[in-house]
Parts: structure tokens; sequence; C-alpha cells
């Protein structure tokens, strides 16, 4: 497959008459735009707020991140199954919001959702400090159960991020990047003497508001299979998780996956990188033996040399990580596996409930007991008060005078685990 990204980039965010954009400037109706989102009688009310890099703005609870795209040639739409049809996807053109995201928040969902400083310590842990943020805040309607909540903000935020896509359908890109996979035999054949490189990409799958839709489908309902990296840049997978903050991969992520963006910069040259291996993180040790045995088993059926393999979470799935490190190490494929740490607030506490001696090469994102005191804001976007039951909070968190102790798993994206913007390691 081979998939066209054009970037279309905005500089600032401002509500006006008119939904457009003009000059590198997102004019948005804010009227316009609730109307055209929202009609789910599980959410209240809607509004929308702007947070800009630099501002003295807190954004709490952040429930997911989007960047707005849009397919403008190739077959399907973005967020295939869940707005589009169920077509494959990951080859033609598609346009892309570059400096900007869509940030879903309101009344808190479950204790794991997140904060996002737009200035001072906190906006060096999270990448959404340097896009300028249109928030959708959205209220729960009286007595709406919490899986109902959850879906009816998830596509409160794909809907504002499709609607803001379709703009940039008749523009031009100011850059226009190249990504390529070939059909597998075609693929090796074209770098023979590469090392053939692929990527395990695992997926939050535990339930209870700890979900990944692939295609609309719950991700914990699947085996182990292969995309095309191209796809998941189309929106094939998306978020649906209310996971720690730090550990989750908002749908933002899914889409500029890091891991995904390095080996692709690498194809041609040092690699061959071939493709994806999604897997999922389960609850019981018979799902986990199946899906690690299925990973395992894709990674030697292609032939690989090495893998990355990534994880979303930690605690739980840290049995699923090692269970794919050790079993593809066993097939003779080297690995390298990507995952933060748990090692308490010293850090000299195990960093994984798991380990293997195979688990030899890692990427660390960080410690994510680290504790950090955040800066009062002038600003609130949300709820301050949920700082103090999110994961990585407690009772004391929000301080007097408006400042928050607390782990840096309280922040979005703090330790991101698809090495997004900082994967250097090589695994050949």
């Amino acid at each position: 497959m081979r998939l066209e990204v054009g970037k279309i980039f905005i500089k600032d965010i401002q509500f006006g008459d008119q939904t457009k954009i003009e000059k590198g400037v997102l004019f948005v109706n804010k009227e316009e735009l609730v109307k055209a989102i929202w009609d789910d009688e599980h959410i209240a009310s809607v509004d929308l707020d702007i947070a800009r890099p630099g501002e003295s703005v807190r954004i709490t609870p952040v429930k997911d991140v989007i960047e707005p795209r849009v397919k403008v040639e190739g077959k399907g739409g973005i967020f295939p199954g869940i707005l589009s049809k169920v077509e494959t996807v990951g080859e033609g053109r598609t346009y892309v919001l570059k400096g900007m995201a869509v940030v879903t928040t309101g009344k808190i969902v479950g204790f794991q959702e997140g904060i996002i400083d737009m200035t001072g310590l906190g906006a060096q842990y999270t990448p959404f400090s340097k896009t300028v943020n249109l928030v959708v805040i959205a209220e729960p309607a009286e007595g709406v159960k919490q899986h109902e909540h959850e879906k009816a903000v998830r596509f409160l935020g794909f809907k504002a991020a499709q609607y803001l896509g379709e703009l940039a359908r008749d523009l031009e890109a100011e850059e226009v990047n190249v990504y390529e996979t070939k059909p597998l035999l075609e693929q090796i054949a074209q770098y023979p003497d590469l090392p053939k490189v692929g990527y395990v990409y695992m997926l939050q799958t535990q339930g209870l508001l700890h979900d990944t839709y692939v295609y609309g489908v719950d991700a914990k309902q699947i085996v182990p299979t292969i995309l095309y990296p191209t796809e998941i840049m189309d929106g094939a997978i998306v978020s649906g998780n209310c996971v720690s903050a730090c550990d989750k991969n908002p749908s933002y992520v899914h889409l500029n996956n890091g891991v995904i963006e390095e080996l692709y910069a690498k194809h041609g040259k040092e690699i061959n990188f071939l493709g994806v291996i999604i897997t999922n993180e389960n609850v019981y040790l018979a799902d986990k033996e199946r899906s690690s045995n299925w990973s395992s088993k894709l990674c030697k059926y292609l032939g690989l040399d090495a893998v990355i393999v990534s994880q979303e979470g930690f605690g739980n799935p840290d049995t699923d990580l090692i269970m794919n490190c050790k079993k593809i190490e066993d097939q003779g494929v080297k690995t390298v596996i990507v995952t933060d740490e748990y090692a308490g607030r010293d850090g000299a506490s195990q960093s994984l409930a798991d380990a293997d001696p195979k688990a030899d090469a890692v990427v660390t994102g960080g410690n994510a007991n680290q504790y950090v005191v955040l800066p009062k804001m002038d600003r609130i976007i949300g709820h301050i008060e949920v700082v103090n039951v999110i994961a990585g909070g407690n009772e004391h968190s929000l301080r007097e005078d408006g400042s928050i102790e607390c782990e840096i798993q309280c922040i979005t994206g703090a330790t991101n685990e698809t090495g997004f913007g900082y994967l250097t390691a090589k695994t050949y």
C-alpha cells in the first residue's frame, strides 16, 4: 500500500462566524460545530474552548486527543468502522490538520484520566502542550452509566475531528510525505540485503473502560493479525480506554505512532520494514498464552530478523509484554521492548511486574511514579477537583494555592509507550 499524507499546518484556532481554514488559522463557528457533532441523549451539554501553547491553561480530566484528518483519494474514509464504512484504508492520499488537536473533557468517566498543562513543568511532559487544542467539553446526562458516558464522549471527539478534517479536502497540502509497504514477497525482494524488521503493536484491551478498537471492533475479540502500517495512519485503530493518562495511547498517538514513523524513516536504508502485527492485552492466562503464541508465530511466518514490541498500560499487561518478548526470541527473532516503568517514587522498586533474561534490550519511557509539583494555572478547562482521585493523584494532590502534587502518570502522554518522538533503539 502507498499512502500520501499531506499536511495543512494550523498555527491558531479562533471562534468566528464561519468555519474555515484561512492562512494557517482555523476559524470555528461554535454553534455550528456543536450542532453537527451532538445528537446523543447521554450527553446533557456540549461546549467548546481553545487552549494554545504557552497559555496558563490546564485541561482536566482529559479523555482522548484526536488529530483531524480527511481521506481525499483512495478507498474508505477516516475512522473506518467507527464513522466511515468498513473499508480497508491505508492507500491513496490523506490530508492532516497538523499542529492542532481535538481534546475531549468533561465530568470524569473513570479514575484513570489525565491532565494537559499548556505551560510550566507539566507542559514539558506532554506533547499536547505543543498543539493548538480545540477542547470539546461534554457533560453527561443524569444517571448515565460509565460505558455509555465513555462511548458518547469518544464519538463526539471523532465527529469533531472528522468535521474539521473535511475543511482540508479542497486545500493544497503544504508538505507531502509518502509511505509505502508492498505485498510481502515484493517487499522482501526489494531490499534483500537489509534486515527484515517488524513491529508488534500491543493494544490495551482489558475491558472495563480499557478498550481499543480496530476497524470498529473491540480488539479483545480478535487474535493477533497483520496490518499495513499505513492503515493505522488512516484511523484503523482508535482509543476507547481510560487507562492511566501516561500509559494510554490517545487516538492522536495511534494516528502518529512514533515507532512506525521511525521504522519508515529507516526503511530502505538500514532496514526492510515489513509491517505491523497487532495483538491484544488480556486478563486471563489462557488468553495471554493464545495471543503471545500467535504474535510469535506470525513473526516467524513473516521471516523477520527483528521486531520492536510496544506495550500499552502497565501491571497486568507486563505479563503479555514479557510473554511476547520471550516467545518471539525463542523463534530466533531479536526483540526490543518499549515500555514505561513503575519503579516507585525513589526509582528503586522493580520496574515491571514480570521479567525474563531474554528481555535484554529495552527502550524506557521513564518512571511513571516520578513525583512532580505542577504550578497553578490561570484558567481551568474541565473539572479541577478530579486531580485528587485520578491515577497518580491522591486526596491531597490539589493544594490550596491551586498547584498540584502528583505522579507524572497523571499527565496525558507523559511516558508514551509507542516511542512517540523519541525511539532510537536498534533491534538488529
